[in-house]
């Protein structure tokens, strides 16, 4: 089984994957981290040195590959399912779960984030949320074709992990 987490950056899909993997006793994977330790460089160098389209392309294939693999929970980078077929074959290989989170609690937790996230280096709070709320709309359908859905503020990880076990063990209710 593999689970992907889906959602926009800063929705929690790191943290909490990393403890559901762990109440789940699955591997953690971070997609993106993933993509960097095969390039040899960070997502924003490969961003800025061969385009988006190159890194997507990447992304695609780094899924691809994962694809063969069990017992995974998956942190998918924020524009993953918005490409290629991506969603489908998550869809058709495991569990997709989409941490949902509105653009103001986006705002309020990526403000802090700025430097680790050069895409919004330099935006003021305002144009942060104008930014967000392009993107979420962008990408909604995409999410939305998630099988589950969960608000991802305030989630309660065992819950979701329950949640989880027993789709797995009746896997007729997917």
């Amino acid at each position: 089984m593999k689970i992907f987490l889906i959602g926009y950056m800063g929705s929690g899909k790191s943290t909490s994957g990393k403890k559901l993997a762990t109440l789940l006793g699955y591997e953690f994977v971070d997609h993106d981290e993933l993509i960097e330790k095969a390039v040899g460089k960070s997502v924003h160098d490969i961003f800025r040195e061969d385009g988006e389209d190159r890194f997507r392309e990447m992304e695609h294939h780094m899924l691809i590959s994962l694809m063969n693999r069990d017992n995974l929970v998956i942190s998918t980078g924020g524009g993953t399912p918005c490409n290629y077929n991506n969603m489908q074959l998550m869809n058709e290989n495991g569990l997709t779960i989409y941490l949902k989170m509105s653009a103001n609690t986006l705002v309020n937790r990526l403000r802090n984030a700025k430097s680790e996230r050069p895409i919004l280096a330099g935006k003021s709070a305002e144009d942060l949320y104008g930014f967000i709320v392009s993107h979420l709309e962008n990408r909604e359908p995409f999410y939305s074709e998630a099988q589950y859905k969960v608000k991802a503020k305030d989630l309660d990880i065992r819950e979701l992990a329950e949640f989880i076990k027993k789709k797995i063990a009746k896997p007729e209710l997917i």
